[in-house]
């Protein structure tokens, strides 16, 4: 498919997560997978994977969010998705993804999985 394709199709489809500070966790996802920004504004911050018809999305959240909390805990906030991302040296890839904000949890499940939080507190998966 050519680029421009890409641009005239109506079947797009993202991901949508909320933020105290969407332009700071959406610009974190660019930095950490290479995509660009596709447009920011006051109320969002939308990613571009660059390929196929799939998008990232952070809206500004108001002032009473609350990060959910990993692994669940009854009557806290519960995580509602999160994002699995794979990648070619998990150990390079959870330095790098904590060099740009992110922080490593503290429960981790499998060996070959890691599971981090965005500077927004929202889970997210490095896997191989």
């Amino acid at each position: 498919m050519r680029e421009s394709d890409r641009w005239r199709r109506r079947d797009w489809w993202g991901v949508v997560v909320e933020a105290p500070d969407h332009r700071a966790v959406g610009r974190f996802y660019a930095a950490l997978r290479g995509w660009s920004v596709w447009r920011e504004t006051e109320e969002e911050c939308v990613l571009d994977l660059g390929e196929g018809v799939a998008y990232l999305s952070v809206h500004r959240a108001d002032a009473s969010y609350e990060p959910p909390v990993w692994p669940a805990e009854p009557g806290r906030p519960r995580m509602m998705l999160h994002l699995d991302l794979e990648v070619d040296d998990l150990e390079a890839e959870v330095a790098r993804a904590v060099g740009l904000g992110a922080r490593l949890a503290e429960h981790q499940p499998q060996d070959d999985v890691r599971v981090l939080l965005d500077p927004a507190g929202h889970p997210f998966c490095l896997y191989t």
